[in-house]
């Protein structure tokens, strides 16, 4: 059975968001310690947490199945599945059609991989929701324009400073996040871009790209002052920005005498910037503000919706027939090792008659006999060589063709979910 475990943008603001994922990482817990789980998959970003776990052992009654806290989702089977491949495809993201969610999949895919926690069904299954999210972009027009929270947090700060034109932007954190809104705020014709970030050489890597200055993290407090807009996307797990810390390092009195509050919007989770920020002249957003312009993004890809989940119908049914055919490698495999066995041991035999039954030497006089072995022929060692090549060859062509028919057969049984005749066929193998 595939499960999958999470709380997102859809259930949850972002608050509950942060105060779930404890709750979810016990309930995982709670999943490994009932039935020993060793395939899993942790996609953790700034929209959800979700695990993918794999397991033999539970049954689709179970209580775990159905988990009072009502914060978080527990899907199983086909929904499971189909919420993946709708996530690679970036149905279920905020920013509908957004391309690093793709991205973020298959790092953690790749990480669980590394770790030896991904096996052989959920490489299955993530191998074919990555390609599935592939195909969707490729056959639609769902990521195309402006489609990421990056760009989404840009737009919502142009709704409220009118234009960002030679506005002073101050990006907090330079990781996927970061470079995304730094990227959206290249063509808006700013009058200075400062990348902070707690690993230098990073930050000086992307300012670079962009025309703009690089700082560390901890030398923020002239830009501070100087910022029209900030924009936090770290990976930090506690605030970096508070009431105290804005006080601090650009004076109370310096932030009230601004015509125009200071704008910052928050796209981390956990968040960067504390709410009391907001007692200053300070107005403060945060990933659930997205969510007017998230709508509107909705709205202009409907179309394109419609074309992405058919590809993902067509390709659900041919990842269910992987999974089907999967049950029934082992039996196949099987069937062959066998075939392989009685093919090896007819062949032997088979040598061992020709050598010990060859017709040439009882036409063959002494005397002729004694005059190879003087001129050293070894035309009659060749010759049962080339048989046995023959014989071997032979052998090998016929089980394919047999093994090749039973196989067909056998995949046919296991996509229509016949498993009677696939009892009948372990019965006649004698296959455990």
């Amino acid at each position: 059975m595939i499960i999958n475990i999470r709380v997102d943008h859809k259930i949850a603001d972002i608050e509950t968001m942060e105060n779930t994922a404890q709750d979810l990482k016990k309930l995982f817990n709670q999943f490994r310690g009932e039935f020993n789980i060793q395939e899993y998959v942790e996609i953790n970003t700034c929209n959800r947490k979700e695990y993918y776990i794999h397991t033999n052992v539970c049954s689709f009654d179970h209580p775990i199945l159905n988990s009072e806290n009502k914060k978080l989702l527990i899907h199983y089977g086909d929904s499971a599945m189909l919420h993946l491949l709708k996530t690679t495809s970036g149905l279920e993201s905020m920013i509908i059609g957004e391309d690093q969610i793709l991205g973020q999949i298959k790092d953690a895919k790749n990480k669980s991989y590394e770790e030896g926690h991904c096996g052989k069904v959920l490489d299955v299954l993530f191998r074919k929701a990555i390609h599935v999210g592939q195909v969707v972009r490729n056959k639609t027009k769902i990521n195309r324009g402006s489609v990421s929270i990056g760009s989404a947090a840009v737009d919502l700060a142009e709704e409220h400073l009118d234009n960002l034109k030679d506005k002073h932007v101050l990006v907090i954190g330079a990781g996927k996040m970061g470079t995304l809104v730094a990227k959206a705020l290249s063509a808006k014709n700013l009058k200075a871009i400062i990348v902070a970030n707690r690993t230098y050489y990073k930050a000086v890597r992307l300012a670079k790209e962009l025309n703009g200055e690089a700082i560390l993290l901890d030398d923020l407090k002239k830009e501070l002052k100087n910022a029209d807009l900030i924009i936090s996307a770290t990976g930090s797990p506690h605030t970096i920005l508070s009431k105290e810390r804005l006080i601090e390092v650009t004076n109370k009195e310096c932030l009230e005498k601004r015509e125009i509050p200071l704008l910052i919007v928050d796209l981390a989770n956990p968040r960067d910037i504390d709410e009391n920020v907001n007692e200053l002249n300070v107005r403060l957003f945060n990933l659930d503000d997205l969510r007017g312009i998230a709508n509107k993004n909705k709205k202009q890809r409907e179309n394109e919706v419609k074309q992405a989940n058919k590809i993902i119908d067509k390709e659900f049914k041919l990842l269910k027939n992987s999974f089907k055919i999967m049950e029934v490698e082992d039996l196949l495999s099987d069937i062959r090792i066998k075939m392989e066995r009685v093919r090896q041991k007819e062949v032997e035999k088979a040598i061992y008659k020709l050598k010990h039954k060859d017709i040439t030497k009882q036409h063959l006089s002494k005397k002729e006999n004694k005059n190879r072995i003087k001129l050293g022929d070894n035309s009659e060692k060749e010759n049962n060589t080339e048989k046995e090549k023959i014989i071997e060859n032979l052998s090998k062509s016929i089980v394919n063709k047999i093994f090749h028919d039973i196989t067909k057969n056998i995949k046919k049984s296991a996509e229509k979910g016949d498993k009677e005749i696939i009892k009948v066929v372990k019965y006649l193998f004698e296959t455990k």
